[in-house]
């Protein structure tokens, strides 16, 4: 993990392609007035593998254990992507423990999917990693894919480096389990402020996905990041952090 300030907790969790690394031109802006920690979820960054199948449970009660070890009964938490993913299913499994929930570029699961098609997304992206290729193999064409056409080459840089970091079999896990959850369920329920982030050139979870999800949260904030695709931290973080930040210091409990 990585933490920056000090104050109310906020919890910033990268996507199925990422590590801790995604948020540094995030970080130093929220630790001037919270506590900002990323960290490499399990099977991640420098984050230890593991043996035993993935349950995508695990992610939300792995970050539990992050804010036990803050001493921290409640967190802010921003979640991009896969990220976003893991914030909903903590808020269903731990809604006691959040002050807010920030989901970016996120969308509300594959269950709209027959499990035929879901088999076949799975087999898809694990292919090319099981014939032998490794994450940097695939890295630059995949981060292309995710970019809006504005990105820099630096954002793309910086993406390409957080792919070829991947542990291929911790990732091939995520898939499995990312795809075969359905976050749907019980977002209506949430009672903590919701901002919902999407970047205006997202190839991969348009705006209307992120509408579908603030229109399932009563009350749900929505913001669109121009000049960005899916990595909208990265591509435009200035607008990002504005928006992201402000969110919180509305919402900021001391």
């Amino acid at each position: 993990m990585e933490s920056v300030g000090k104050g109310e907790l906020v919890v910033f969790m990268h996507g199925i392609g990422g590590n801790r690394r995604n948020w540094r031109d995030n970080l130093p802006v929220f630790g001037e007035h919270f506590r900002a920690v990323a960290w490499d979820a399990r099977g991640y960054g420098d984050s230890d593998d593991y043996e035993a199948a993935l349950r995508f449970r695990d992610f939300a009660d792995d970050l539990a254990r992050v804010l036990d070890h803050f001493g921290e009964e409640r967190a802010h938490i921003i979640g991009l992507s896969m990220g976003g993913r893991i914030a909903m299913d903590f808020a269903h499994a731990y809604p006691h423990r959040l002050s807010t929930i920030t989901l970016c570029a996120t969308n509300t699961g594959f269950s709209r999917f027959t499990p035929q098609a879901r088999a076949e997304f799975i087999r898809s992206r694990k292919e090319p990693l099981m014939s032998g290729k490794e994450p940097a193999d695939i890295a630059e064409p995949v981060a292309r894919s995710l970019m809006g056409p504005k990105a820099s080459e630096a954002a793309l840089a910086q993406l390409v480096d957080s792919m070829s970091r991947l542990h291929k079999h911790s990732y091939i896990k995520s898939i499995e389990a990312l795809v075969n959850l359905d976050t749907h369920a019980g977002l209506d329920h949430m009672s903590v402020p919701v901002h919902v982030m999407c970047g205006a050139d997202d190839p991969l979870t348009p705006l209307s996905m992120s509408k579908e999800i603030a229109q399932l949260i009563a009350h749900a904030t929505l913001t669109v990041v121009p000049d960005a695709g899916h990595l909208l931290n990265i591509e435009n973080p200035a607008a990002f952090n504005n928006a992201a930040l402000n969110f919180l210091l509305r919402h900021k409990q001391t």
